[in-house]
């Protein structure tokens, strides 16, 4: 089936003998080759002729049980092509491909699905087949690679514990397009390659869509993008309001192709811990926490020779720790450019600061004015008789984006006339003067006072209460918070659409619910203006117990129905983070622990184990500073999830220090505290089996008497890994096939996944 290579042994490749042949139509290919095979067989010609045999028996037996069929001389001296109707047939021959004991060969394989066109009486011709090997030749031994056709095909149809790691877009030799490359992952297989075999990504990665025109700025975008060619970190300062983001981004999009390592946005403000920003830098990577490692290293590893551009947004609440991250990035990256978004320069050596002007009042405020105008009204045009007008507007607003946007969707309701009367009134004392930072602060503020007074009472009650929310909110959030006695929940509805008209809340509909937010400025605004009316405290209070409510639904026995409650805690992570930071503020520890401890399905199965942990250490860490104020079930608790997490990550609290959560959860009775509580102690000993065990099985007795899968998924997780640090694969294997029937029935896959590896692979490959 395979042409012999030149120059060293034949491959000799046999027919899998199948009779069949799909000579048109879609079809998906699979292409692959063999890494470095002439010097695999120059160097180890003995092993390379048993893993060619190898390689012929698997070949021939995968493709048949997948429903493949092979060309008859498909080939290019060490490749082969295989052709399957279903593109998840393909997907899972190329799993089985790789996971077979093939060494030292390592194959690099290709994916895509199109039309196919035959040459002579079985052999492929024509684009489909030229992308498959031109995507097969940027993979690495043993890695898989697809196109997003085939992606997409098979995205809901994986092979179990399979994933796709998303590798961006690239430009690919001979092709016209760019092509969209994921990788197929699986945790029996090495899944950390290094860049793929070309230097040129094409798009950058996680930036702001914006649905409006980028106006005027071309000599300012020029300059920028100049200083990126000369510079490792530009910093755009400069009012809020004044469009440092909008910029950023634009300069990017016009610079795309010029990093090949591509082009990433990291928004910090979400953020208020100061710790969370190396985290928040690995997620927008698209970086998981990895054991061992702290998000800082995990992003240098990630970046290491790369030549890329990172952009840091809203970094000035976050001036040191942006400085650390920065710092270090830039010391141990020196392909690494960064482009940050601040009020003031971050204050590192080697920072270059350029202050974002307001738009020129000649013609771009005007422009901008005009093109936001027309969205709020479709027929709105600047005529001779109000260009004078529109002119006088940009100018009493210095020409400020956010301001103008502002001022443009007032065109609904009023004339441009009137709309220069109400400037006129609110601003008499704002016009003339030096252009300092602080005046356009100040005319940034009036334009938001401007409109803040346009609303009426009810609406200015709701806008400043919804300040409290961070990264957006749903209805429900809006009508536990911003309602009382006075506002019910149908007229939250009515003045939260009021105010989205009004262009003060931003509605959004990505995932099939509408969310809504506050522009980032807008929001602080309404902060203060919440703080004014004297009602901060049980605004954020309200917005506290709304998602401790939420979160607690976690902390009641695990169901399928939890799955739904934890994505929604993932969604809206913000607003915990900020319920948890008022806790500790208010020094209302209890809430705080509550809140964390009710949140561990999400620290565990979304991979937050160390920011589930950062929220613990937070609190006080010396317990006997709170433990007399607090219910002991509540300390208990925290102590026994605090051991959990760390045991996880491979860095176990003291046996001693857990011990108090199991002291306690006996004295106060309740079974589900004890279990919790066995649990911890049992992880927390797993490297010395003979203290683990007892703890494990009187664990695993309480979790069947209670019915308790979840827990009793997790018990039998630490029983496999137990038994495997024991050398006793045999009781691994049985742990380890129970918790992950357990895990996979109730929708767990973090839990499912660490009884596969620990009581199920590992313990396989203990017996060879």
């Amino acid at each position: 089936m395979l042409a012999s290579m030149s120059d060293v042994e034949p491959l000799n490749w046999s027919d899998p003998g199948v009779t069949e042949f799909v000579p048109t139509g879609t079809v998906t290919l699979l292409l692959a080759d063999v890494e470095g095979s002439t010097w695999l067989w120059q160097t180890q010609p003995e092993q390379m002729t048993a893993a060619v045999a190898q390689l012929d028996r698997s070949l021939a037996g995968l493709v048949t049980a997948h429903h493949g069929v092979r060309p008859v001389e498909q080939g290019e001296g060490d490749s082969f092509v295989v052709a399957f109707t279903r593109a998840s047939d393909a997907v899972a021959c190329a799993l089985a491909l790789q996971r077979a004991p093939l060494a030292p060969i390592r194959l690099r394989i290709g994916l895509h699905t199109g039309e196919v066109q035959l040459r002579d009486e079985g052999n492929y011709i024509g684009p489909t087949i030229n992308r498959t090997g031109r995507l097969r030749n940027l993979a690495h031994g043993g890695q898989t690679v697809l196109s997003a056709t085939t992606s997409d095909l098979v995205l809901d149809r994986l092979p179990e514990d399979a994933w796709l790691a998303d590798l961006g877009v690239h430009r690919v030799r001979d092709l016209p397009r760019p092509e969209h490359i994921m990788q197929l992952c699986h945790p029996d297989l090495h899944n950390d390659f290094p860049p793929l075999r070309t230097s040129d990504v094409v798009v950058a990665q996680h930036f702001p869509v914006y649905l409006t025109r980028f106006v005027g700025r071309e000599t300012q975008v020029a300059e920028v993008q100049g200083l990126l060619g000369q510079d490792r970190l530009v910093t755009l300062t400069g009012a809020g309001g004044i469009g440092k983001t909008r910029l950023a981004v634009q300069v990017t999009a016009n610079t795309t192709g010029a990093f090949g390592g591509g082009q990433w946005y990291v928004d910090l403000a979400p953020i208020t811990d100061s710790a969370l920003v190396p985290v928040t830098a690995a997620r927008a990577l698209g970086l998981p926490d990895q054991p061992g490692r702290s998000a800082t290293e995990t992003v240098l590893r990630f970046i290491g020779d790369r030549h890329m551009l990172m952009v840091l947004d809203n970094c000035e609440h976050l001036l040191d720790a942006t400085a650390t991250l920065t710092t270090a990035l830039l010391d141990a990256c020196p392909g690494l450019t960064v482009l940050a978004t601040s009020r003031e320069p971050i204050g590192v050596p080697g920072e270059v600061t350029w202050r974002v002007p307001p738009l020129s009042l000649a013609n771009e405020a005007v422009e901008l004015f005009t093109d936001r105008a027309r969205h709020a009204r479709h027929d709105f045009a600047v005529t001779g008789d109000t260009a004078a007008t529109a002119r006088e507007i940009c100018q009493r607003l210095d020409g400020m984006p956010l301001a103008l946007e502002l001022a443009a969707a007032r065109v609904r309701a009023l004339t441009m006339s009137e709309i220069l009367d109400t400037l006129h009134d609110r601003f008499r004392l704002l016009t003339g003067g030096a252009r300092t930072a602080v005046r356009r602060q100040q005319t940034l503020r009036a334009s938001v006072d401007w409109s803040y007074a346009l609303l009426t009472e009810p609406e200015q009650v709701v806008f400043r209460r919804l300040a409290v929310f961070v990264g957006g909110f749903d209805l429900n959030a809006a009508q536990a918070v911003a309602g009382d006695g006075e506002l019910h929940p149908h007229q939250i509805l009515d003045l939260l659409t009021l105010l989205v008209d009004k262009s003060l809340v931003v509605a959004e509909n990505n995932s099939g619910r509408t969310r809504y937010r506050l522009m980032e400025t807008v929001r602080q605004y309404a902060m203060e203006k919440l703080g004014g009316a004297g009602e901060a405290d049980k605004v954020r209070d309200r917005h506290r117990d709304h998602y401790t409510a939420m979160a607690a639904v976690l902390d009641e026995p695990f169901t399928k129905e939890s799955l739904r409650v934890v994505e929604q805690a993932e969604t809206e992570f913000d607003n915990l983070r900020a319920a948890f930071g008022w806790s500790r503020e208010r020094n209302a520890t209890e809430d705080a622990l509550r809140l964390v401890s009710s949140l561990q399905p999400l620290w565990l199965s979304r991979g937050r184990i160390l920011e589930g942990l950062s929220w613990l250490y937070a609190i006080p860490a010396d317990e006997t500073q709170y433990a007399s104020r607090v219910p002991r079930a509540v300390h208990a608790r925290a102590l026994a999830d605090k051991a959990m997490l760390a045991s996880v990550i491979s860095a176990p609290d003291t046996l001693e220090h857990v011990e108090q959560s199991l002291t306690i959860a006996r004295e106060v009775g309740e079974p589900a505290l004890l279990l919790r509580a066995l649990t911890a102690c049992g992880s927390t000993a797993v490297f010395t089996p003979d203290m683990a065990r007892p703890y494990l099985a009187e664990a695993l007795e309480l979790a069947r008497a209670l019915g308790d899968t979840w827990r009793l998924s997790q018990v039998l997780w630490w029983q496999a890994f137990t038994a495997t640090v024991a050398g006793e694969p045999a009781a691994a294997l049985e742990a380890g096939f129970e918790g992950r029937r357990l895990a996979t029935d109730i929708g767990d896959p973090f839990v499912a996944r660490m009884c596969r590896f620990w009581g199920i692979g590992t313990a396989q490959m203990m017996q060879g």
